[in-house]
């Protein structure tokens, strides 16, 4: 098991690290910051001042090595647009895109887990048809357009939620709905797999020979192993809507990292974009090497290895 624990401990530095780079790499190939900086009808003299100032004018490899250098020592630089430290406004718009994704995660942990148990108790029906559909209607459909159909009906037809902001807990409502509803169908999915392989075992048959009911060798014997699995996915899944959050929060107007993202990208400031695809990228191997260490633990086969 220390073995194992190690071997993944390495792999997620080296993919955190190359994300890093491929990250530092494709924001420098986006653009000439310099010319951004200095603006329409700038002189040549002007651009390369900027770009001496800056540490632009470098090789790529040591810009690079100087901002992971800096970056592992908690300094983050200084934003080109806000002209700020980095580190503050990234913190200061953590809680929102972290409200936003627990939030979605409870949201889609709710919907799958039930439409997975009734998939799973009646098998090849019409209600295990109608929770697939829902799953593939999930997996299909882009989280954007399921934002704007949530909009159009729930705010301009029904003025039931506010469009845009994060002031209270109602401007997370259909954030929510639409950001989770796309990560739903993986959990239901795997608890309806779980499901029918816990129903059909030996020690569910004996249960129903004892003459318990069905409510509860579902509820207490068969969900309860399902549901090991789901832990581990609900790990990764996490990762996976802090990273994904900016399309939502830039619909929604949601004062998070996923709009101050698409901010920083609309005016090339790349401390903020390096900072943000940094932080993410470790949130999101830290958790997948959780999610990894959990199955070990829960592995035997593992354990003994």
């Amino acid at each position: 098991m220390i073995a194992f624990t190690v071997k993944r401990l390495g792999l997620a530095v080296l993919v955190a690290l190359a994300v890093s780079a491929l990250a530092f790499l494709l924001l420098r190939a986006s653009g000439d910051v310099a010319i951004a900086l200095a603006g329409e009808g700038a002189r040549a003299e002007d651009i390369e001042n900027i770009r001496r100032i800056y540490g632009l004018d470098r090789p790529l490899i040591v810009q690079y090595l100087d901002w992971l250098v800096k970056l592992l020592r908690g300094d983050f630089g200084q934003s080109l647009y806000f002209k700020t430290d980095v580190l503050g406004i990234v913190l200061d718009k953590l809680p929102t895109t972290l409200l936003l994704a627990v939030f979605s995660l409870i949201f889609a942990l709710a919907i799958s887990v039930p439409l997975g148990v009734l998939a799973a108790v009646y098998p090849n029906s019409w209600v295990d048809r109608l929770c697939l559909a829902l799953a593939v209607v999930g997996q299909a459909m882009p989280n954007f357009f399921f934002a704007l159909i949530l909009i159009m009906v729930l705010a301009v037809w029904f003025h039931l939620l506010p469009v845009s902001g994060s002031e209270s807990w109602s401007h997370f409502v259909m954030p929510t709905i639409a950001l989770g509803y796309y990560v739903a169908p993986a959990f239901m999915r795997l608890v309806r797999a779980g499901m029918v392989e816990v129903l059909a075992s030996d020690y569910v048959r004996t249960a129903r020979a004892k003459g318990l009911s069905g409510t509860s060798i579902i509820v207490k014997h068969a969900l309860r192993n399902a549901l090991v699995p789901v832990v581990a996915l609900a790990a990764v899944q996490l990762g996976f809507l802090l990273g994904g959050s900016v399309v939502i929060e830039t619909i929604f107007a949601l004062d998070g990292l996923g709009y101050l993202a698409y901010q920083s990208i609309t005016h090339k400031d790349l401390p903020i974009t390096q900072a943000i695809v940094a932080l993410l990228s470790f949130v999101y191997v830290g958790l997948t090497l959780a999610a990894d260490l959990t199955n070990a633990w829960l592995d035997p086969r593992i354990r003994i290895g």
